[in-house]
C-alpha cells in the first residue's frame, strides 16, 4: 500500500505539518455479497499515484495543505474490535487538530469513525450518502455489521440520509423519513440539495458509501444498486455542503476494485481529492484553517473537550 498520497514529497506528507490525515482501513469482514472492499484503500491510493493534482474547478492544489497517510488499521479479529480500533485512532488524530479522513473497507468501519467525531464535536450532523439505509440495530447476530453502519448515528446524532434506494421494511421503525432523501424522489425534485442543506447543523461529518453512485459510473462496489447519483450532480451537492457548513471530516467506503476496470478506482481517488479541494479552497497552504483555534491546545473550537481534559 502506498505510504503517501499521490506520491507527494515529505514536505507535504509528514504528520507533524500535514493538516489532513488519511487513515486506510482495509477491512471486509461483514460484507454479504461481493467481497473485495479490503482492497479498496490500496486501489484508491494507487489510482491517486496517477492523478494530476491541480484542481481546475477550485484553482487549487490542496495537497499543499499536507496529506499524511497513516499506517493502515489491520485489526481484523472481530467486527467490534475493528470498530473500537478505528474509534481510538480517529479520535487520537482529531485531538491533534487534524482534518481526519478515513478510506475503507466496508461500511461497518464508519461506526467507530462517527462515534469519534460525535464525541468530539457539538451538535453533529452525520450526512449519510448511500444506496442503502444501513439502519438495522443488528444483522446476522452483530451490531457491527455493514448493514448497521448508521444505526448508532440515528440514535446519537442528527442523521440525514441521501440517495437511499434499498432497505428492509424493518428499518422504517428506526428511520426518520423527514430526514431521508430517497433516490426516486431526488430524480424528479430539482431542489433536493437545498432541502438537504436546510436540515444540517453547523458541524457535519460525511460518510460516503460509493454505491450511492450509479453503477454506470461506479460498478466497483460490493452491493451495486441501479438508479444512483451521477458525477456532476454529486459534486454540485458536495460543494454546496462544504460552502455552507463546517465539514469536520469524512469517510469514503465500499470501493471493491475490479482487475479489469480501473476507472472506478480513479473516480474514488478523484472524489476524495475533490472533497478536500472544496474544504480547503479558501485556505492558503501557510495559514491555519479557520475552524481551529490559534492556541496550542490542539483542539478544534467546535470541540466538546475543555482545556482541562487529558489528551
Amino acid at each position: 500500500m502506498s505510504k503517501t498520497f499521490a506520491g507527494i514529497s515529505d514536505q507535504y506528507s509528514k504528520l507533524e505539518t500535514a493538516k489532513i490525515v488519511l487513515i486506510p482501513v482495509p477491512y471486509d469482514g461483514t460484507s454479504t455479497w461481493q467481497k473485495g472492499a479490503d482492497k479498496g484503500p490500496e486501489a484508491l491510493l494507487h489510482a491517486a499515484d496517477n492523478m494530476e493534482l491541480y484542481d481546475i474547478e477550485t484553482d487549487t492544489e490542496v495537497y499543499k495543505q499536507g496529506i499524511h497517510v497513516t499506517e493502515p488499521i489491520t485489526e481484523a479479529s472481530s467486527p467490534e474490535a475493528v470498530v473500537n480500533e478505528v474509534h481510538e485512532t480517529v479520535k487520537k488524530h482529531i485531538k491533534k487538530n487534524k482534518f481526519v479522513t478515513v478510506v475503507g473497507g466496508e461500511h461497518s468501519i464508519s461506526i467507530g469513525t462517527i462515534r469519534a467525531f460525535n464525541e468530539t464535536f457539538d451538535d453533529l450532523t452525520v450526512l449519510h450518502i448511500d444506496a442503502h439505509a444501513d439502519l438495522r440495530k443488528s444483522y446476522l447476530g452483530s451490531k457491527f455489521n455493514h448493514a448497521c453502519a448508521v444505526y448508532e448515528a440515528s440514535q446519537t446524532t442528527n442523521l440525514v440520509q441521501v440517495g437511499i434506494r434499498s432497505m428492509d421494511a424493518l428499518e422504517l421503525s428506526v428511520m426518520d423519513e423527514e430526514r431521508v432523501f430517497f433516490a426516486h424522489d431526488m430524480a424528479t425534485e430539482e431542489f433536493w440539495s437545498d432541502a438537504v442543506v436546510e436540515l444540517l447543523t453547523d458541524n457535519v461529518f460525511i460518510t460516503f458509501d460509493l454505491d450511492a453512485l450509479d453503477p454506470s459510473i461506479m460498478p466497483s462496489t460490493g452491493t451495486p444498486e441501479p438508479g444512483g447519483l451521477l458525477w456532476y450532480e454529486t459534486l454540485d451537492f458536495l460543494k454546496k455542503v462544504f460552502e455552507e457548513k463546517n465539514v469536520v471530516g469524512f469517510d469514503i467506503m465500499e470501493l471493491c476494485p475490479k482487475k479489469t476496470n480501473k476507472a472506478p478506482d480513479m473516480l474514488a481517488a478523484r472524489l476524495y481529492y475533490k472533497m478536500l479541494s472544496y474544504k480547503f479552497k479558501d485556505t492558503s497552504a501557510d495559514e491555519d484553517d479557520n475552524n481551529f483555534d490559534d492556541d496550542d491546545s490542539g483542539l478544534n473550537k467546535f470541540s466538546k473537550f475543555s482545556d482541562d481534559d487529558d489528551l
